[in-house]
Protein backbone atom coordinates (compact mmCIF):
# COMPACT_ATOMS: atom_id res chain seq x y z
CA UNK A 1 0.00 0.00 0.00
CA UNK A 2 2.84 2.39 0.87
CA UNK A 3 4.42 1.95 -2.56
CA UNK A 4 1.15 2.44 -4.44
CA UNK A 5 0.43 5.70 -2.62
CA UNK A 6 3.79 7.31 -3.36
CA UNK A 7 4.70 9.07 -6.59
CA UNK A 8 8.02 7.95 -8.00
CA UNK A 9 9.43 9.16 -11.35
CA UNK A 10 10.66 6.54 -13.79
CA UNK A 11 14.13 6.65 -15.33
CA UNK A 12 14.12 6.40 -19.12
CA UNK A 13 17.32 4.38 -18.89
CA UNK A 14 15.51 1.73 -16.82
CA UNK A 15 12.32 1.85 -18.87
CA UNK A 16 14.13 1.50 -22.20
CA UNK A 17 16.88 -0.89 -21.22
CA UNK A 18 16.58 -3.63 -23.82
CA UNK A 19 19.20 -4.02 -26.52
CA UNK A 20 16.65 -3.25 -29.24
CA UNK A 21 15.44 -0.07 -27.52
CA UNK A 22 18.97 1.15 -26.83
CA UNK A 23 19.79 0.61 -30.49
CA UNK A 24 16.72 2.60 -31.54
CA UNK A 25 17.69 5.30 -29.05
CA UNK A 26 21.19 5.58 -30.53
CA UNK A 27 19.86 5.71 -34.08
CA UNK A 28 17.40 8.47 -33.19
CA UNK A 29 20.14 10.44 -31.41
CA UNK A 30 22.44 10.27 -34.44
CA UNK A 31 19.62 11.45 -36.71
CA UNK A 32 18.91 14.34 -34.34
CA UNK A 33 22.55 15.44 -34.24
CA UNK A 34 22.62 15.54 -38.04
CA UNK A 35 19.45 17.65 -38.04
CA UNK A 36 20.88 19.99 -35.39
CA UNK A 37 24.11 20.39 -37.36
CA UNK A 38 22.28 21.26 -40.56
CA UNK A 39 19.48 23.45 -39.18
CA UNK A 40 20.98 26.45 -37.40
CA UNK A 41 18.54 29.15 -38.53
CA UNK A 42 14.78 29.48 -38.84
CA UNK A 43 14.91 29.34 -42.63
CA UNK A 44 17.10 26.24 -42.65
CA UNK A 45 14.79 24.48 -40.19
CA UNK A 46 11.59 25.30 -42.10
CA UNK A 47 13.24 24.29 -45.38
CA UNK A 48 14.28 20.93 -43.86
CA UNK A 49 10.77 20.24 -42.54
CA UNK A 50 9.11 21.21 -45.83
CA UNK A 51 11.61 19.11 -47.81
CA UNK A 52 11.07 16.04 -45.61
CA UNK A 53 7.29 16.42 -45.73
CA UNK A 54 7.21 16.83 -49.52
CA UNK A 55 9.29 13.66 -49.93
CA UNK A 56 6.61 11.82 -47.93
CA UNK A 57 3.77 13.03 -50.13
CA UNK A 58 2.64 16.19 -48.35
CA UNK A 59 1.35 18.97 -50.59
CA UNK A 60 0.60 22.68 -50.19
CA UNK A 61 -2.90 22.14 -51.65
CA UNK A 62 -5.45 22.38 -48.77
CA UNK A 63 -7.71 19.86 -50.51
CA UNK A 64 -5.20 17.04 -50.01
CA UNK A 65 -5.37 14.81 -46.96
CA UNK A 66 -1.73 15.60 -46.12
CA UNK A 67 -0.89 19.29 -46.17
CA UNK A 68 2.33 21.28 -45.66
CA UNK A 69 2.11 25.08 -45.78
CA UNK A 70 5.25 27.15 -45.28
CA UNK A 71 4.93 30.88 -44.65
CA UNK A 72 7.67 33.40 -45.49
CA UNK A 73 10.29 30.69 -45.05
CA UNK A 74 10.16 31.00 -41.24
CA UNK A 75 6.95 29.24 -40.19
CA UNK A 76 5.31 26.04 -41.38
CA UNK A 77 2.14 24.06 -40.65
CA UNK A 78 1.65 20.36 -41.39
CA UNK A 79 -1.77 18.69 -41.21
CA UNK A 80 -2.97 15.13 -41.74
CA UNK A 81 -6.65 14.29 -42.05
CA UNK A 82 -8.00 11.73 -39.57
CA UNK A 83 -11.10 9.54 -39.49
CA UNK A 84 -13.00 11.70 -36.99
CA UNK A 85 -14.74 14.93 -38.02
CA UNK A 86 -12.84 18.19 -37.60
CA UNK A 87 -15.66 19.48 -35.41
CA UNK A 88 -14.34 17.07 -32.74
CA UNK A 89 -11.14 19.12 -32.65
CA UNK A 90 -7.60 18.25 -33.70
CA UNK A 91 -4.43 17.10 -31.99
CA UNK A 92 -1.99 20.02 -32.25
CA UNK A 93 1.68 20.25 -31.28
CA UNK A 94 3.51 23.55 -31.68
CA UNK A 95 7.20 24.35 -31.29
CA UNK A 96 9.38 27.32 -32.21
CA UNK A 97 12.13 27.32 -34.83
CA UNK A 98 14.07 30.38 -33.62
CA UNK A 99 16.93 30.34 -31.16
CA UNK A 100 19.20 33.04 -29.67
CA UNK A 101 21.86 34.29 -32.07
CA UNK A 102 23.62 37.42 -33.36
CA UNK A 103 22.19 39.34 -36.33
CA UNK A 104 24.26 41.62 -38.55
CA UNK A 105 23.22 45.26 -38.24
CA UNK A 106 21.90 47.22 -41.25
CA UNK A 107 25.26 49.01 -41.67
CA UNK A 108 27.51 46.25 -40.33
CA UNK A 109 30.88 46.65 -42.04
CA UNK A 110 33.55 48.98 -40.68
CA UNK A 111 37.28 48.98 -40.01
CA UNK A 112 39.21 49.60 -36.79
CA UNK A 113 42.93 49.08 -36.14
CA UNK A 114 43.48 47.36 -39.52
CA UNK A 115 40.74 44.80 -38.79
CA UNK A 116 37.43 44.61 -40.66
CA UNK A 117 34.53 44.17 -38.24
CA UNK A 118 30.85 43.35 -38.68
CA UNK A 119 28.59 45.00 -36.13
CA UNK A 120 25.87 42.79 -34.65
CA UNK A 121 22.66 43.06 -32.65
CA UNK A 122 21.91 40.05 -30.43
CA UNK A 123 18.56 38.25 -30.69
CA UNK A 124 16.92 36.65 -27.67
CA UNK A 125 18.19 36.10 -24.16
CA UNK A 126 21.93 35.43 -24.23
CA UNK A 127 24.85 35.69 -21.84
CA UNK A 128 27.02 37.92 -24.01
CA UNK A 129 30.35 36.61 -22.71
CA UNK A 130 29.53 33.12 -24.02
CA UNK A 131 29.82 34.43 -27.60
CA UNK A 132 33.35 35.80 -27.26
CA UNK A 133 36.57 34.06 -28.38
CA UNK A 134 34.90 31.09 -30.05
CA UNK A 135 34.56 29.97 -33.71
CA UNK A 136 31.43 31.42 -35.31
CA UNK A 137 29.74 30.82 -38.66
CA UNK A 138 27.64 33.07 -40.88
CA UNK A 139 24.34 31.70 -42.23
CA UNK A 140 21.60 33.46 -44.15
CA UNK A 141 20.07 34.91 -47.27
CA UNK A 142 20.80 38.07 -49.24
CA UNK A 143 18.19 39.26 -51.74
CA UNK A 144 19.28 41.71 -54.44
CA UNK A 145 17.02 44.34 -56.01
CA UNK A 146 16.42 42.15 -59.06
CA UNK A 147 15.03 39.41 -56.80
CA UNK A 148 18.06 37.12 -56.85
CA UNK A 149 18.39 35.19 -53.60
CA UNK A 150 21.95 34.44 -52.46
CA UNK A 151 22.31 31.73 -49.82
CA UNK A 152 25.36 32.09 -47.57
CA UNK A 153 26.88 29.55 -45.22
CA UNK A 154 30.48 30.20 -44.18
CA UNK A 155 32.27 28.42 -41.37
CA UNK A 156 30.75 24.94 -41.38
CA UNK A 157 33.05 23.02 -43.74
CA UNK A 158 36.58 21.87 -43.02
CA UNK A 159 38.25 24.34 -45.39
CA UNK A 160 35.97 27.27 -44.52
CA UNK A 161 37.24 30.24 -42.53
CA UNK A 162 35.37 31.01 -39.33
CA UNK A 163 34.69 34.30 -37.58
CA UNK A 164 34.96 35.38 -33.94
CA UNK A 165 34.11 38.11 -31.47
CA UNK A 166 37.33 39.32 -29.84
CA UNK A 167 37.79 39.23 -26.07
CA UNK A 168 39.92 41.38 -23.78
CA UNK A 169 43.11 39.75 -22.51
CA UNK A 170 43.16 39.15 -18.71
CA UNK A 171 46.31 41.26 -18.33
CA UNK A 172 44.29 44.42 -19.12
CA UNK A 173 40.94 43.35 -17.71
CA UNK A 174 41.24 44.62 -14.12
CA UNK A 175 38.42 47.16 -14.48
CA UNK A 176 36.31 44.68 -16.42
CA UNK A 177 36.58 42.14 -13.60
CA UNK A 178 35.28 44.73 -11.13
CA UNK A 179 32.09 45.29 -13.12
CA UNK A 180 28.89 43.28 -13.04
CA UNK A 181 28.53 40.77 -15.87
CA UNK A 182 25.92 42.99 -17.52
CA UNK A 183 28.22 46.00 -17.55
CA UNK A 184 31.44 44.13 -18.30
CA UNK A 185 30.16 42.68 -21.57
CA UNK A 186 28.50 45.29 -23.75
CA UNK A 187 26.22 44.47 -26.67
CA UNK A 188 27.82 47.12 -28.89
CA UNK A 189 31.16 45.31 -28.59
CA UNK A 190 29.86 42.04 -30.01
CA UNK A 191 31.65 42.84 -33.27
CA UNK A 192 32.62 40.04 -35.63
CA UNK A 193 36.26 39.90 -36.80
CA UNK A 194 35.78 39.60 -40.55
CA UNK A 195 39.07 40.39 -42.29
CA UNK A 196 42.57 41.82 -42.07
CA UNK A 197 44.15 41.90 -45.56
CA UNK A 198 44.22 45.37 -47.18
CA UNK A 199 43.03 46.00 -50.72
CA UNK A 200 45.42 47.34 -53.36
CA UNK A 201 43.88 50.80 -53.47
CA UNK A 202 44.79 54.35 -52.54
CA UNK A 203 41.52 54.82 -50.63
CA UNK A 204 41.27 54.77 -46.84
CA UNK A 205 39.87 51.72 -44.99
CA UNK A 206 41.71 49.30 -47.24
CA UNK A 207 40.75 46.22 -45.21
CA UNK A 208 37.08 47.14 -45.37
CA UNK A 209 37.43 47.60 -49.14
CA UNK A 210 39.03 44.15 -49.48
CA UNK A 211 36.05 42.54 -47.71
CA UNK A 212 33.66 44.28 -50.12
CA UNK A 213 35.71 43.03 -53.06
CA UNK A 214 35.58 39.45 -51.79
CA UNK A 215 31.83 39.60 -51.21
CA UNK A 216 31.35 40.75 -54.78
CA UNK A 217 33.79 38.21 -56.25
CA UNK A 218 32.23 35.24 -54.44
CA UNK A 219 28.57 36.18 -54.17
CA UNK A 220 28.04 39.10 -56.60
CA UNK A 221 26.64 41.26 -53.81
CA UNK A 222 27.38 44.89 -53.01
CA UNK A 223 27.34 46.67 -49.67
CA UNK A 224 23.85 48.02 -50.33
CA UNK A 225 22.56 44.45 -50.71
CA UNK A 226 23.23 43.91 -47.00
CA UNK A 227 20.18 46.11 -46.35
CA UNK A 228 17.97 43.33 -47.74
CA UNK A 229 19.74 40.46 -46.01
CA UNK A 230 19.01 38.13 -43.13
CA UNK A 231 22.47 37.08 -41.98
CA UNK A 232 22.85 35.32 -38.64
CA UNK A 233 25.98 34.62 -36.64
CA UNK A 234 25.82 31.17 -35.03
CA UNK A 235 28.32 28.82 -33.37
CA UNK A 236 30.42 26.96 -35.94
CA UNK A 237 30.78 23.21 -35.93
CA UNK A 238 28.83 20.00 -35.57
CA UNK A 239 26.51 18.86 -32.82
CA UNK A 240 28.21 16.06 -30.89
CA UNK A 241 27.69 13.24 -28.43
CA UNK A 242 28.89 14.31 -24.98
CA UNK A 243 30.32 12.09 -22.25
CA UNK A 244 32.47 8.99 -22.30
CA UNK A 245 29.29 6.91 -22.60
CA UNK A 246 27.88 9.11 -25.42
CA UNK A 247 24.69 9.53 -23.39
CA UNK A 248 24.35 13.31 -23.70
CA UNK A 249 23.69 15.38 -26.81
CA UNK A 250 25.53 18.67 -27.24
CA UNK A 251 24.94 21.38 -29.79
CA UNK A 252 23.60 24.81 -30.59
CA UNK A 253 19.87 25.55 -30.87
CA UNK A 254 18.29 22.72 -28.86
CA UNK A 255 15.87 25.30 -27.47
CA UNK A 256 13.67 24.63 -29.32
CA UNK A 257 14.85 22.52 -32.24
CA UNK A 258 14.98 19.52 -29.93
CA UNK A 259 11.17 19.77 -29.74
CA UNK A 260 10.89 20.59 -33.45
CA UNK A 261 12.69 17.36 -34.31
CA UNK A 262 10.82 15.23 -31.75
CA UNK A 263 7.41 16.58 -32.79
CA UNK A 264 8.18 16.13 -36.49
CA UNK A 265 9.30 12.52 -35.95
CA UNK A 266 6.14 11.84 -33.91
CA UNK A 267 3.92 13.47 -36.52
CA UNK A 268 5.39 11.32 -39.28
CA UNK A 269 5.18 8.15 -37.15
CA UNK A 270 1.53 8.65 -36.17
CA UNK A 271 -1.18 6.79 -38.14
CA UNK A 272 -3.78 8.68 -40.19
CA UNK A 273 -6.69 7.77 -37.94
CA UNK A 274 -8.72 9.29 -35.12
CA UNK A 275 -8.45 13.06 -34.81
CA UNK A 276 -6.80 15.17 -37.49
CA UNK A 277 -3.18 15.91 -36.58
CA UNK A 278 -1.44 19.27 -36.88
CA UNK A 279 2.17 20.34 -36.34
CA UNK A 280 2.75 24.10 -36.15
CA UNK A 281 6.29 25.51 -36.18
CA UNK A 282 6.59 29.25 -35.53
CA UNK A 283 9.29 31.91 -35.34
CA UNK A 284 9.99 34.79 -32.91
CA UNK A 285 9.25 32.96 -29.63
CA UNK A 286 12.51 34.12 -28.06
CA UNK A 287 11.49 37.78 -28.47
CA UNK A 288 7.80 37.61 -27.59
CA UNK A 289 6.24 35.69 -30.54
CA UNK A 290 5.24 38.91 -32.31
CA UNK A 291 5.43 39.47 -36.07
CA UNK A 292 4.00 37.78 -39.14
CA UNK A 293 5.66 34.42 -38.43
CA UNK A 294 5.23 34.32 -34.65
CA UNK A 295 2.52 32.44 -32.77
CA UNK A 296 0.62 35.69 -32.18
CA UNK A 297 0.11 36.09 -35.94
CA UNK A 298 -2.92 34.84 -37.89
CA UNK A 299 -0.86 32.28 -39.82
CA UNK A 300 -2.19 29.22 -37.95
CA UNK A 301 -5.73 30.55 -37.90
CA UNK A 302 -5.74 31.29 -41.65
CA UNK A 303 -4.05 28.02 -42.64
CA UNK A 304 -6.46 25.95 -40.56
CA UNK A 305 -9.44 27.90 -41.94
CA UNK A 306 -8.37 26.91 -45.48
CA UNK A 307 -7.98 23.27 -44.41
CA UNK A 308 -11.38 23.20 -42.67
CA UNK A 309 -13.02 24.71 -45.76
CA UNK A 310 -11.43 22.06 -47.97
CA UNK A 311 -11.94 19.04 -45.68
CA UNK A 312 -15.18 19.78 -43.87
CA UNK A 313 -16.94 22.93 -45.18
CA UNK A 314 -19.81 22.67 -42.71
CA UNK A 315 -17.46 22.82 -39.71
CA UNK A 316 -16.81 26.16 -37.99
CA UNK A 317 -13.07 26.92 -37.53
CA UNK A 318 -13.67 28.51 -34.13
CA UNK A 319 -15.36 25.34 -32.91
CA UNK A 320 -12.54 23.19 -34.28
CA UNK A 321 -10.03 25.30 -32.35
CA UNK A 322 -12.02 25.38 -29.10
CA UNK A 323 -12.27 21.57 -29.08
CA UNK A 324 -8.59 21.04 -29.86
CA UNK A 325 -6.12 19.43 -27.48
CA UNK A 326 -2.68 21.00 -27.83
CA UNK A 327 0.91 20.65 -26.64
CA UNK A 328 3.24 23.63 -26.41
CA UNK A 329 6.41 21.67 -27.12
CA UNK A 330 9.20 23.62 -25.48
CA UNK A 331 12.25 22.52 -23.54
CA UNK A 332 12.46 22.65 -19.76
CA UNK A 333 15.29 23.54 -17.36
CA UNK A 334 16.21 20.45 -15.31
CA UNK A 335 18.25 20.53 -12.14
CA UNK A 336 21.74 21.78 -12.93
CA UNK A 337 24.35 19.76 -10.98
CA UNK A 338 26.48 22.87 -10.34
CA UNK A 339 23.65 25.36 -9.66
CA UNK A 340 21.16 23.40 -7.60
CA UNK A 341 20.51 26.40 -5.36
CA UNK A 342 18.33 28.18 -7.97
CA UNK A 343 15.91 25.23 -8.10
CA UNK A 344 13.21 24.08 -5.71
CA UNK A 345 14.38 20.48 -5.47
CA UNK A 346 10.88 19.27 -4.62
CA UNK A 347 9.55 20.78 -7.86
CA UNK A 348 12.48 20.31 -10.24
CA UNK A 349 13.04 17.84 -13.07
CA UNK A 350 16.09 15.70 -13.80
CA UNK A 351 17.78 14.71 -17.03
CA UNK A 352 16.96 11.16 -18.05
CA UNK A 353 13.51 10.93 -16.46
CA UNK A 354 11.49 11.84 -19.52
CA UNK A 355 9.75 14.94 -20.90
CA UNK A 356 8.50 17.51 -18.42
CA UNK A 357 5.02 18.93 -17.91
CA UNK A 358 4.98 22.61 -16.95
CA UNK A 359 1.43 23.27 -15.76
CA UNK A 360 2.22 26.97 -15.93
CA UNK A 361 5.24 29.11 -16.75
CA UNK A 362 5.57 32.90 -16.43
CA UNK A 363 7.32 34.76 -13.64
CA UNK A 364 6.68 36.54 -10.33
CA UNK A 365 3.14 35.44 -9.49
CA UNK A 366 2.58 33.49 -12.72
CA UNK A 367 2.55 36.60 -14.92
CA UNK A 368 2.81 36.15 -18.69
CA UNK A 369 1.52 32.60 -19.04
CA UNK A 370 -1.52 30.35 -19.29
CA UNK A 371 -2.18 27.48 -16.90
CA UNK A 372 -3.44 24.02 -17.85
CA UNK A 373 -6.59 22.90 -16.06
CA UNK A 374 -6.58 19.82 -13.87
CA UNK A 375 -8.87 17.86 -16.18
CA UNK A 376 -6.39 18.14 -19.05
CA UNK A 377 -3.45 17.18 -16.83
CA UNK A 378 -5.32 14.09 -15.63
CA UNK A 379 -6.21 13.13 -19.23
CA UNK A 380 -2.57 13.41 -20.26
CA UNK A 381 -1.33 11.42 -17.28
CA UNK A 382 -3.68 8.59 -18.16
CA UNK A 383 -2.56 8.65 -21.79
CA UNK A 384 1.13 8.27 -20.90
CA UNK A 385 0.47 5.74 -18.14
CA UNK A 386 -1.38 3.49 -20.59
CA UNK A 387 1.77 3.27 -22.72
CA UNK A 388 4.32 3.22 -19.90
CA UNK A 389 6.06 6.40 -21.05
CA UNK A 390 8.21 8.16 -18.41
CA UNK A 391 7.38 11.81 -17.68
CA UNK A 392 7.90 14.47 -15.01
CA UNK A 393 6.04 17.47 -13.58
CA UNK A 394 8.16 20.49 -12.60
CA UNK A 395 8.49 24.26 -12.38
CA UNK A 396 11.18 26.56 -13.75
CA UNK A 397 13.32 27.33 -10.71
CA UNK A 398 12.45 28.80 -7.34
CA UNK A 399 9.66 31.32 -6.95
CA UNK A 400 11.00 34.82 -7.78
CA UNK A 401 14.33 33.40 -8.98
CA UNK A 402 13.40 34.22 -12.57
CA UNK A 403 11.12 32.49 -15.03
CA UNK A 404 10.01 32.60 -18.63
CA UNK A 405 7.06 32.19 -20.96
CA UNK A 406 6.13 30.06 -23.96
CA UNK A 407 3.60 30.15 -26.79
CA UNK A 408 1.02 28.20 -24.76
CA UNK A 409 -0.81 31.42 -23.89
CA UNK A 410 -1.16 32.27 -27.59
CA UNK A 411 -2.98 28.97 -28.19
CA UNK A 412 -5.09 29.25 -25.04
CA UNK A 413 -6.87 32.35 -26.40
CA UNK A 414 -8.76 30.04 -28.81
CA UNK A 415 -10.18 28.07 -25.88
CA UNK A 416 -8.19 24.92 -26.65
CA UNK A 417 -6.70 22.78 -23.90
CA UNK A 418 -2.94 23.33 -23.85
CA UNK A 419 0.04 22.48 -21.66
CA UNK A 420 3.81 22.91 -21.95
CA UNK A 421 5.50 19.55 -22.37
CA UNK A 422 9.08 18.94 -23.48
CA UNK A 423 12.47 17.47 -22.55
CA UNK A 424 15.06 19.09 -20.31
CA UNK A 425 18.06 21.05 -21.58
CA UNK A 426 21.10 22.14 -19.56
CA UNK A 427 23.14 25.24 -20.46
CA UNK A 428 20.01 26.57 -22.15
CA UNK A 429 20.49 29.58 -24.48
CA UNK A 430 24.22 28.97 -24.56
CA UNK A 431 26.15 28.24 -27.78
CA UNK A 432 26.41 24.57 -26.69
CA UNK A 433 23.28 23.21 -25.03
CA UNK A 434 23.05 19.74 -23.47
CA UNK A 435 20.22 17.20 -23.52
CA UNK A 436 19.78 13.48 -22.81
CA UNK A 437 19.36 11.00 -25.63
CA UNK A 438 17.07 8.98 -23.34
CA UNK A 439 14.78 12.00 -22.92
CA UNK A 440 14.71 12.54 -26.69
CA UNK A 441 13.61 8.93 -27.19
CA UNK A 442 10.88 9.17 -24.55
CA UNK A 443 9.68 12.52 -25.91
CA UNK A 444 9.15 11.16 -29.41
CA UNK A 445 7.15 8.29 -27.91
CA UNK A 446 5.09 10.72 -25.81
CA UNK A 447 4.31 13.02 -28.75
CA UNK A 448 3.41 10.01 -30.91
CA UNK A 449 1.00 8.77 -28.23
CA UNK A 450 -0.59 12.22 -28.11
CA UNK A 451 -1.11 12.28 -31.88
CA UNK A 452 -2.69 8.81 -31.73
CA UNK A 453 -5.09 9.77 -28.93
Amino acid sequence: MEETLKYKPTSCWERYGSEAERGAMDSLAEEFLEFLTRCKTERETVAWVAEQAAALGFSDAPGQGRVVQAFRSKAVLLARRGTLPLSDGVRLITAHVDTPHLDLKQHPLHEECQVALMKTHYYGGIKKYQWLARPLALHGTVVTMDGRAVFICIGEHGDDPVFTVLDLLPHLARKQREETVEKAFVGEKLNLAFGHEPATTDEEAKVRQRVLELLYERYAIREEDLFSAELQVVPAGRARFVGLDRSLLGGYGQDDRLCVFAAFKAFMDAPAEGHAQVLLLCDREEVGADGATGSKSRFMENALADIVEAWEPEAKPRRVLSRTKAVSADVHCPMDPDYQDVHDKHNASLLGFGPVFSKFTGHGGKYGASEADCEYVAWFRALLAAEGIPWQMAEMGKVDEGGGGTVAKDLAVYGMEVIDFGPGVLSMHSPFEISSKADLYATVKAYTAFYRS
